[in-house]
């Protein structure tokens, strides 16, 4: 148990790590003119992906009601 919650910790800060680096990647694009539309659009939803595997390992790590 206690190695699967260092993995998740790791997997945790990988995940926001990734998802900071797309916040920086989509205002950089943001700024672009012209802009590729389809890109940032698919950089957006990975990004919301990202944040929704973030929540759940939040869940898993530290669960708001005892099990």
């Amino acid at each position: 148990m206690d190695s699967n919650l260092h993995s998740f910790s790791r997997q945790l800060i990988e995940l926001r790590i990734e998802h900071a680096d797309l916040d920086a990647t989509i205002d950089r694009l943001a700024d672009v003119v012209p802009q590729d539309e389809l890109l940032l659009r698919r950089l957006k939803k990975r990004r919301l992906a990202l944040r929704d595997q973030i929540a759940r390992l939040v869940d898993l790590l530290d669960p708001q009601e005892p099990a």
